[in-house]
């Protein structure tokens, strides 16, 4: 049965909250407004160039954010654990690609998911997965469904166009009574750019071994209708996608300060932040305390290595306007130490005990897997909108 959705706007401990201001802390908002303009935005471009989009929910992971996706009904989507193919196949969701690649456990799993008639897709790259994946279709009695993963740029698992074990999979899934759907890549190194034309290469590379490798199967005679390439720089970047069939990305509905470090976005299209609370001050040390630590914020640094560290998130107001410079520059479990960067001619801000800021995230996948909820709102005002369960778990 479906999880009942929760509409009213009860903060974590069951008391009633009517604004952000009146929210106990820490807790996550998600800004409607933004999130529909980042939907809009990709949904048009991709589908202007003649190709599916299949939106990975494993950043959102909540049916409410699906529905924004698909407001006419349940449509293609990615996800990156078996528990996320579950939950939204209760909502009706039914053509799913599992983007991560297969173990014994999951195989037995996934088909137990096709048995129920959800048409779910899984991920190898080696004929030990395909005779794996083979003998749990048969004890199933379904017929599985995998795509080959390609490698685009060494950032994870996969196979080249130019391996000959490519060919041997293909070969091994036909054997295995397997269906070869299609290639899939990834060009997970695309997040460690920061200019157009370096991002609009990486988009032309990944699109180049995608179709690359798909020629290879159909040349020894393997159907490959599913040419599958995605990560959100490149779906922003891309210039030409002749023979891709999807395009993959998650991350582009919140956005976060990675990818706007990338290039892709800029702050004001973040939607979610972290509430937190004033708690404490060190003006000798130039120090804010909050109670939002790494529990809340996440312990992810992915900012770290770009032009501008973000430490732990970047510092707003309530209303959400960037304080210039103001950063959480250290966290601890439930901590959360603001200051200004080191060369900043800022001057801190005036925080009191009890006043509330938001802090943008860097890493919004990782962030939101702290939470339980969403707090709703919207630019319209402070009023607090709905709440959206999230889903967790694998």
């Amino acid at each position: 049965m479906p999880q009942p959705e929760l509409r009213t706007a009860d903060v974590q401990n069951g008391e009633t909250a009517a604004t952000i201001g009146a929210l106990a802390t820490p807790a996550l908002l998600l800004d409607q407004d933004r999130l529909d303009r980042n939907l809009a935005r990709l949904c048009s471009r991709v589908t202007a160039r003649g190709v599916v989009l299949r939106p990975h929910m494993k950043t959102a992971k909540s049916i409410d954010v699906a529905r924004r996706a698909y407001p006419s009904g349940p449509g293609p989507i990615t996800v990156s654990t078996l528990a996320e193919a579950e939950y939204f196949a209760q909502y009706g969701f039914r053509d799913m690609t599992y983007a991560v690649g297969l173990a014994p456990h999951t195989a037995e799993r996934a088909m137990r998911l096709r048995t129920a008639g959800v048409d779910l897709k899984v991920l190898l790259d080696s004929p030990e997965q395909a005779i794996m994946l083979g003998a749990a279709g048969r004890t199933a009695r379904a017929t599985p469904s995998a795509l080959i993963e390609i490698d685009c740029d060494g950032h994870r698992g996969g196979l080249t166009a130019a391996d000959p074990k490519l060919v041997i999979v293909a070969a091994t899934l036909a054997e295995a009574g397997v269906k070869l759907a299609g290639v899939l890549t990834h060009a997970g190194e695309s997040y460690s750019l920061c200019s157009p034309d370096a991002l609009i290469a990486a988009a032309e590379n990944e699109r180049a071994h995608a179709v690359a490798a798909a020629e290879v199967l159909r040349a020894a005679g393997h159907e490959c209708p599913v040419v599958s390439v995605g990560s959100t720089p490149t779906a922003h970047f891309a210039e030409d996608l002749t023979d891709v069939t999807e395009m993959r990305a998650g991350v582009y509905m919140f956005f976060d300060l990675v990818m706007h470090g990338v290039g892709v976005c800029t702050t004001d299209d973040i939607a979610i932040s972290v509430l937190a609370t004033v708690i404490g001050a060190k003006p000798e040390k130039g120090w804010i305390l909050v109670d939002a630590g790494w529990m809340a914020l996440s312990r992810d640094r992915g900012t770290a290595m770009q032009r501008v560290d973000q430490g732990y998130g970047l510092v707003c107001s309530l209303s959400g306007k960037v304080y210039p410079d103001l950063i959480v520059a250290q966290a601890s479990q439930e901590h959360g130490i603001l200051a200004m960067r080191s060369e900043s001619a800022h001057a801190l801000p005036d925080l009191s005990i009890g006043a509330k800021v938001r802090i943008l995230p860097n890493h919004a996948c990782a962030t939101a897997s702290q939470h339980e909820l969403y707090n709703v709102v919207s630019a319209r005002g402070d009023a607090i909108e709905a709440r959206w369960p999230r889903m967790r778990g694998w």
